[in-house]
């Protein structure tokens, strides 16, 4: 069930509708505890087994790390969420391309290996739910947090359906408060819920589908036939249509848990903005970014240590965080460029940030477009079926080639001006936000510009594409 479908909208209409009811604050939590089970296994039913697996093992070794005294044993609870949690990511996520690597591996040696086919369904949201349920382990070992009393507030923030399958990943602390005192949308919230609800749809269905994936599509599928516009203009249409997708969803999950009278945080914040990389990683997939920040990094050492080995943790992190997003190497070039870029910028503010000012606003728009620009080549790995074809693109956008163009004016025109609409927006709403802006356009204003999304999307035709973030 995905949030641009009818049958999510009657689902929807059906759980808004019973949470709206007179009835007890724990039935109403029940209820949507039952509706995220019943949202996720609308794609695969089997797969709420792992899911319910998780959520017992971790409530269970958090609740054996509060009560225990001795060092030891709360570390060995801790281990055994750790394996549970990582080891059903690792088995179903990269078990595949562990075997892979291990038969070519063995196959550089001389010796000749065929295993079985290990060919898996990828549980939907799985990396995003596994770091969600860690958090709550984790956060509990450290002494951060005290265990839910309630294991209903516990299991419905694990499987909240808003976010279960492609985030924000929302931290126990920021949600288990929310269960404790009734909650129902206000006014307010619903029209504010909805609002970002009809956004986050236009981004997606509009803007990322209809507009973006077509030419991003065509150019990546003939990434060896590409010319040096084309190859450009694929890179631009996949790094605007990532961005509409997967902020769509969050934008989507955040206004539906906000006509529940839930809040969770914001996951962009209008990333292509960014002045630096350091900013970026502030600004794009932020609940991710933070995970990373307070879980890998920061206990590698952070920036507290010698400047080599904060160059270390940083790529050890974005190694790992391009890791967390597939089981290929290319995601890992793709954080590992990102690693490098992090460095790159750290030494260089250190040498020459006294010799220039950011006051100045030629200089910020220079340098978030120089940022744009490098973030773009790293989405070639992304977005490439594999290294070759990755490396076709690269220097078709560096080099050229005498290929002929493979798209039309339509297409041109198409992600140019989404591109520059794109650009736009996020330097206008770089230091403000959605909904302050917003509420500056006044009633009239905000009443065109949904009927212009709402229009749209009853005029957009085509096929009804699961939201990029689902794979991973």
């Amino acid at each position: 069930m995905v949030f641009n479908s009818l049958l999510f909208l009657a689902f929807f209409a059906i759980v808004l509708g019973v949470h709206s009811l007179p009835i007890p604050w724990r039935a109403r939590k029940f209820n949507l505890l039952v509706a995220s089970y019943l949202f996720y296994a609308a794609w695969n039913p089997p797969f709420v087994l792992l899911i319910w697996l998780s959520t017992i093992v971790d409530w269970w070794a958090a609740k054996w790390i509060e009560r225990s005294d001795d060092a030891r044993r709360r570390r060995a609870f801790l281990i055994l969420s750790l394996c549970t949690n990582l080891g059903l990511l690792a088995f179903f996520k990269y078990g595949g391309f562990l075997l892979d690597n291990f038969v070519v591996l063995l196959g550089s040696l001389g010796i000749e290996y065929r295993p079985a086919s290990f060919n898996l369904v990828l549980p939907v949201g799985i990396s995003f739910y596994t770091f969600q349920t860690l958090s709550y382990t984790i956060d509990v070992y450290r002494g951060k947090l005290r265990t839910s009393k309630s294991f209903l507030d516990y299991a419905l923030y694990v499987t909240f359906f808003p976010q279960l399958v492609a985030g924000p990943i929302v931290r126990a602390s920021t949600f288990l408060p929310q269960c404790i005192g009734e909650k129902r949308g206000t006014r307010s919230q619903i029209a504010w819920g909805f609002t970002l609800l009809t956004i986050g749809l236009f981004q997606k269905v509009v803007l990322a589908d209809a507009l973006l994936a077509p030419t991003a599509d065509l150019i990546f599928a003939n990434a060896y036939d590409t010319s040096f516009q084309d190859a450009w203009l694929g890179t631009l249409a996949f790094s605007a249509q990532i961005f509409y997708d997967f902020a769509g969803y969050s934008t989507c999950a955040i206004g539906a848990a906000m006509c529940l009278g839930f809040v969770l945080p914001d996951n962009f914040r209008f990333p292509y903005a960014a002045i630096g990389f350091s900013d970026f990683w502030r600004r794009w997939h932020i609940s991710l970014s933070e995970w990373l920040r307070d879980y890998l990094y920061i206990p590698l050492g952070g920036n507290r240590t010698s400047a080599v080995r904060v160059h270390v943790n940083l790529l050890i992190t974005m190694l790992l965080g391009g890791l967390w997003h597939g089981a290929a190497w290319r995601f890992v070039a793709w954080g590992g460029l990102h690693g490098i870029y992090l460095i790159v910028e750290r030494i260089l503010v250190a040498r020459f940030s006294r010799f220039v000012s950011l006051e100045s606003t030629a200089v910020r728009v220079c340098l978030a477009l120089v940022t744009y620009g490098l973030v773009c080549l790293t989405w070639v790995f992304f977005r490439a079926t594999d290294f070759a074809s990755a490396w076709a693109m690269l220097r078709a956008m560096t080099i050229g080639s005498d290929a002929n163009l493979i798209v039309g004016t339509s297409a041109v025109l198409s992600v140019g001006a989404v591109t520059l609409f794109l650009l736009a927006t996020h330097w206008w709403l770089r230091d403000s936000s959605l909904e302050q802006k917003w509420g500056r356009l006044g009633l009239a204003g905000q009443v065109i510009v949904l009927l212009v999304m709402l229009v749209s999307l009853a005029l957009v035709h085509g096929d009804q594409r699961a939201f990029i973030y689902f794979q991973f």
